[in-house]
């Protein structure tokens, strides 16, 4: 369910915001504007927005194919407490993706993303360490692969890119988001981290 009304909040206002600069540009990430300003929902409200129709339906559709497994995973292990549980994922996700970009650039009023790419990551990442051998498609590999391999090779993926620079994309927000959506699922329950050792090794 929580899945659902993050996907029809962030469509809808995502949508409102291509046809409304002004409103647009109140919710992206400005980390200059957090420091000076002491806007710091924009630590979270960049994640209800997106640059262009792919870059909305890309992320939508990530969050509608592993959400609505991590929320019922969630469910299935923390009982009552795993919508508070996903929420934190997501949410959490969203700030944790951007402190190293407020950190790099609280000084540079120019710069700006917006996006639930690092909130997306944290859902997948969350995925992949609840189910590592599931199989997944890749865009440069023609057949599934384990999750597991498939998050190894995301992440040296977006490390590269990220190096690389001058691509437009904010590739440390999904590597931080992915290393955020890790980190969380296992700090709440720690035996999840042996049973995706075994689940790699087939024990």
């Amino acid at each position: 369910m929580i899945t659902y009304i993050i996907l029809g909040i962030t469509i809808f206002i995502s949508i409102t915001a291509m046809d409304n600069h002004t409103l647009k540009n109140k919710l992206m990430f400005n980390a200059y504007m957090i420091k000076e300003r002491k806007e710091w929902y924009r630590f979270f409200s960049h994640g209800v927005i997106h640059g262009d129709w792919m870059h909305l339906i890309f992320n939508m559709l990530s969050l509608y194919m592993f959400g609505r497994t991590v929320e019922d995973a969630f469910g299935a292990i923390f009982e009552a407490k795993g919508v508070l549980f996903f929420i934190l994922l997501y949410v959490g996700g969203l700030a944790m993706s951007s402190l190293y970009s407020y950190e790099r650039n609280k000084g540079n009023v120019y710069y700006n993303s917006l996006g639930a790419s690092g909130a997306v990551s944290a859902v997948i990442f969350a995925f992949i360490i609840l189910a590592p051998n599931a199989r997944l498609g890749f865009m440069l590999i023609p057949v599934p692969i384990p999750a597991y391999l498939f998050g190894f090779i995301y992440l040296g993926i977006e490390y590269y890119l990220s190096k690389r620079g001058n691509t437009g994309i904010a590739h440390d927000a999904h590597i931080w988001g992915a290393i955020y959506g890790i980190v969380l699922t296992i700090v709440l329950k720690p035996s999840l981290f042996s049973s995706f050792i075994d689940q790699i090794l087939g024990r």
